[in-house]
C-alpha cells in the first residue's frame, strides 16, 4: 500500500510541484494551502508523513507541529523553510518536527529525504503485539524496551515516544553502563544530519527523562556525566 503524504504549503506552485513529483515516486499525496486546514486534515486522516511549510496563513508551521503533538498525533513532519526565515532548528525539533529542508530545493532531494524519514520509521516501528509473544525485551529495573516492536513500558504502562526519542533510548540501552558523548549520540541517531549541533541531543534527552524518569529533575536512568555526555544505567535500590 502506498504511503500517504500531506503537503501543507501556501504557494500553489510548490504544492503542485511536490504533489506531482511525490506521486511519480509512488506516494499518495494531498495538499492544503493554509496551516489550519492542514492541521484539521491531519486530525481526520492518518498520514504517514507531513511536509509542512514554516510560514503559513491562519496557523504557522510551528503551531501546527505543536498542536499535532498535543493531540498525540506523532506522524513524522518534514519542515520547509525559506533561506531568509529565522528558523531555530532546535526549537522546531523540540516542538515535534523530525527534519527540515531549506527552500529552494530540488524535487528529487525532497523525495530522497521523505524516503529516508519513512525508512527510519519503518525500521523501528512494528505492529502492536501481545506482550507474551514479543520476544525478549531489555529490562532495566521498571523500564522495558522492545526494540523490534517500537514499544517501551514503565511498570507495564506503555509510553508514547517519537521515533527519534525511541531510537535514542534504544541506542542508550544497547550501550548500558557506557558513557556516550553528545557527538557519539548525534552521529549514531541522527546520522550526521545535525553535525556539530549537540543541542539536539540535550533536547531529546530532556524529553526522554520527562517520560521515563520517576523524577526528571533527579534522573536515575539517564545520567549526565559532566564534561563527557550521558549514560543509561540500572538504578540502584535507594534512588
Amino acid at each position: 500500500m502506498a504511503k500517504r503524504i500531506l503537503v501543507v504549503d501556501d504557494e500553489p506552485s510548490i504544492s503542485t510541484l511536490l504533489k506531482y513529483n511525490l506521486e511519480q515516486a509512488g506516494f499518495e499525496v494531498e495538499t492544503r494551502l493554509d496551516g489550519l486546514a492542514g492541521f484539521e486534515r491531519a486530525k481526520e486522516v492518518p498520514f504517514d508523513l507531513i511536509i509542512l511549510d514554516l510560514m503559513l496563513p491562519s496557523m504557522d508551521g510551528m503551531d501546527v507541529c505543536r498542536n499535532l503533538r498535543q493531540e498525540h498525533i506523532f506522524v513524522p513532519i518534514l519542515m520547509l523553510t525559506a533561506k531568509d526565515d529565522e528558523f531555530d532548528k532546535v526549537l522546531g525539533l523540540e516542538l515535534g518536527a523530525d527534519d527540515y529542508m531549506t527552500k529552494p530545493f530540488s524535487p528529487r532531494e525532497v523525495s530522497a529525504r521523505v524516503r529516508a524519514i519513512l525508512r527510519r520509521v519503518d525500521q523501528t516501528q512494528a505492529t502492536k503485539e501481545d506482550v507474551a509473544v514479543k520476544g525478549k525485551g531489555r529490562v532495566i529495573k521498571d523500564l522495558t524496551i522492545y526494540p523490534d516492536n517500537y514499544e517501551v513500558y514503565v511498570k507495564q504502562e506503555l509510553l508514547t515516544l517519537t521515533p527519534k526519542e525511541f531510537e535514542l533510548l534504544v541506542y542508550l540501552s544497547e550501550n548500558k553502563g557506557r558513557v556516550l558523548t553528545r557527538d557519539q549520540l548525534l552521529n549514531a541517531v541522527w546520522n550526521y544530519e545535525f553535525v556539530g549541533d549537540t543541542r539536539i541531543v540535550d533536547v531529546h534527552i530532556s524529553h526522554l527523562r520527562e517520560k521515563i524518569e520517576p523524577n526528571p529533575k533527579k534522573p536515575v536512568y539517564i545520567k549526565t556525566i559532566r564534561g563527557l555526555g550521558y549514560k543509561l544505567e540500572e538504578p540502584i535500590s535507594n534512588e
